[in-house]
């Protein structure tokens, strides 16, 4: 009884050792998230500071306010408002998703559950598209496109989509439809539901987390496109918000950084609303895609 109290009375009352490790890590993710984030608030910062400011000052602050640069990114460029750029890039985005998720899920159902010839070859193959650089087929596909008449329009940005051409979401979504337990699909058939009943009403809902996150991908990827855009858009009228930035630019003999950067901030805006509400089933998809693959 003597020996309990007293190993209870030096627990409770001494000192409980310090976690220098627990603290060490703690200060160490707070550098590296100020690390990450400076970038984002010089942009921001930046947006606001006067032109001689822009490149002539290391400051972080600007020294006063220029909401002037604002108003003129709201402007546009070349007679187009900001609205019409910004309408053009979801229009893009939009169509870029959809092809997406309804192609490559179809894809996807049909390399995991489905049985035909040469399966296993023409899945390998779809992998091993992974590794081709985008370069590669970008001036097979000009061509195509350009006698097809389709040059100067949104077609060559959607089409492809439309085709299951991205391979890595084929992927991941075939990963996670391995995981789906076939009893379903074969009560769904017993009930006199055919592959493709069986797919839109059991495995395609069942599958939301995994098209979720090729949604979410496929919007930043696609708003966040320069070089294919450049490649396919000539008119202004048609230009997406990334195709603005460098015009703007250009527009005038004197490069306008300010507006340039408070543009930048507006094309950055929706990517960020759109990843802050789907965060969750994001990394839902990527979770429940590695543990059931």
């Amino acid at each position: 009884m003597t020996t309990t109290t007293a190993n209870t009375t030096g627990t409770t009352g001494g000192r409980r050792p310090v976690p220098w490790r627990r603290i060490a890590l703690h200060v160490g993710c707070l550098a590296a998230l100020l690390v990450m984030l400076y970038p984002l608030a010089w942009l921001l910062a930046t947006s606001l500071k006067p032109a001689d400011e822009v490149i002539a000052s290391l400051n972080l602050l600007p020294s006063k306010l220029e909401w002037s640069n604002y108003s003129t990114a709201l402007d546009g460029v070349d007679d187009v408002s900001v609205g019409q750029l910004l309408g053009n890039s979801l229009l893009i985005a939009g169509g870029a998703v959809l092809g997406n998720v309804l192609s490559c899920s179809l894809a996807a159902y049909a390399f995991a559950r489905l049985r035909f010839r040469f399966r296993g070859p023409l899945f390998a193959f779809m992998i091993a598209t992974i590794m081709l650089p985008h370069h590669a087929v970008l001036i097979p596909q000009y061509i195509i496109f350009n006698q097809l008449g389709m040059v100067n329009t949104y077609w060559p940005l959607i089409l492809p989509k439309f085709l299951a051409t991205e391979a890595f979401f084929v992927f991941l979504i075939v990963q996670f439809m391995r995981g789906l337990p076939r009893e379903l699909e074969e009560a769904a058939r017993i009930d006199g539901c055919g592959p493709f009943r069986s797919f839109f009403l059991v495995v395609l809902p069942l599958t939301r987390p995994a098209l979720i996150t090729t949604a979410i991908f496929t919007f930043i990827w696609t708003w966040n496109d320069f070089f294919t855009q450049l490649i396919y858009l000539f008119s202004p009228e048609k230009f997406t918000l990334t195709l603005a930035l460098r015009s703007f630019v250009d527009a005038s003999s004197q490069s306008a950084f300010g507006p340039m950067f408070a543009m930048s901030v507006i094309a950055l805006l929706p990517i960020v609303l759109f990843f802050l509400a789907f965060q969750r089933f994001l990394v839902e998809g990527m979770a429940n895609s590695g543990v059931k693959g």
